[in-house]
C-alpha cells in the first residue's frame, strides 16, 4: 500500500492562517510533518506549537519567510530537509489582494504596481523552482500544489491585477505538466471560489462588501479536500481544480482551434516530445548541481 501521508514532509507558505493553516492541520492529522513559511511570526509560531502539542511530538516547524526572496525560500526548504529529512509535498499558498488587487486606478507607482505580482506570481514561481530542485535531488519525486483562484479563469474589473496574477499561476502550473515524466513531480493548482478567509474579510469599499455578502461561497472543507485530492490522485498532473460552492471540479484544459494543427505537425509531435523531455532532464541535472542545495 502506498504511504500517502505518514512518512511525508510538506512545506507550506502562507500557512499561519486561512487556507494554508487548514491544509497544514489536515496533513498533520494524517501523519505528515509540516514546515510553515510566513511573515506573520506570532501566528506561524502559534500554529506550529499547536500542531506539536496536539501530536505530542515534533511534527511542525515555522520560519519567517518572504516568498519574494529566493534566500528565504531556500532557507525554508533547507529547514524542512534538515529537521525532517526530506521535502515530499510543497504547497505555494502565500498570496495577497488588498489595495493593489484592482491596479487600474491606483497611482503610477512602479513598486506598488508590481508588488502583488512579486508575491502572487513570483512567490509561486520561485517556490516551485526551489521545491523541484529538492525533490529532484532526492530522486523520489513529489507533489507541488499552487494556490490559484477562480479569478485565474475570470474577468473581474474591480480586481484586475489580482486576476492577472492568478491567470499567471494557472498558466505556469499547466506548463509544468511534463515534470511528471521528467522527474516524477506532479504540479497542480487549487482554484477556490470565494471562501471565508482573511483575503475577503476586509473589502476596500462598500460596493465590494455588498458583493461579497451577496455572492455564494465555497467551504473551507471543500478547499482542503481539493489539496488532499492533488496529493492522493496520482493521475493529476498539470491540472487546475476549481473549488466551487457545490464542490470540486477539474477544469478542462484549453484546446487550440483546428487551424493550429496540420497532419505534418501532428506526425512530428511524438519525436519533438521525446527530444524535449530528454533536453529537460539534462537541464534539470545541471540545475540541481548548480543550485548546491
Amino acid at each position: 500500500m502506498v504511504d500517502t501521508y505518514t512518512s511525508k514532509v510538506a512545506v507550506i507558505t502562507g500557512a499561519s492562517r486561512g487556507i494554508g493553516y487548514n491544509v497544514a492541520k489536515a496533513l498533520v492529522e494524517r501523519g505528515s510533518k509540516v514546515v510553515i513559511g510566513d511573515l506573520l511570526d506570532k501566528e506561524g509560531e502559534a500554529a506550529a506549537k499547536e500542531f506539536n502539542d496536539k501530536a505530542g511530538k515534533h511534527v511542525a516547524a515555522y520560519l519567517h519567510t518572504d516568498v519574494t526572496k529566493y534566500n528565504d525560500l531556500i532557507a525554508l526548504f533547507a529547514l524542512a530537509e534538515k529537521t525532517f529529512g526530506s521535502v515530499d509535498i510543497a504547497i505555494l499558498n502565500a498570496g495577497i489582494a488588498g489595495e493593489g488587487a484592482g491596479g487600474l486606478f491606483t497611482p503610477l507607482d512602479d513598486r506598488a504596481d508590481m508588488f502583488i505580482h512579486e508575491v502572487n506570481v513570483g512567490g509561486v514561481v520561485k517556490g516551485n523552482k526551489v521545491a523541484m530542485l529538492h525533490m529532484a535531488k532526492k530522486g523520489k519525486g513529489g507533489v507541488i500544489i499552487n494556490t490559484a483562484s477562480i479569478a485565474g479563469f475570470s474577468a473581474m474589473p474591480s480586481i484586475a491585477a489580482y486576476c492577472a496574477t492568478k491567470h499567471a499561476v494557472v498558466g505556469w502550473t499547466r506548463s509544468l505538466v511534463n515534470l511528471h515524466s521528467i522527474a516524477n513531480i506532479r504540479v497542480n493548482a487549487v482554484c477556490p471560489y470565494w471562501c471565508e478567509t482573511d483575503i475577503i474579510a476586509n473589502p476596500g469599499n462598500d460596493v465590494g462588501r455588498r458583493f461579497l455578502e451577496a455572492t455564494p461561497k465555497t467551504t473551507m472543507e471543500y478547499v482542503v479536500q481539493a489539496f488532499l485530492k492533488c496529493i492522493e490522485d496520482s493521475d493529476l498532473a498539470g491540472e487546475t481544480l476549481l473549488v466551487l460552492p457545490d464542490g470540486i471540479h477539474v477544469q478542462e484544459n484549453y484546446v487550440p482551434p483546428e487551424s493550429c494543427f496540420t497532419p505534418e505537425f501532428l506526425e512530428k509531435v511524438p519525436e519533438l516530445n521525446e527530444a524535449g523531455e530528454k533536453l529537460a532532464k539534462e537541464k534539470l541535472i545541471q540545475a540541481v548541481k548548480a543550485a548546491k542545495l
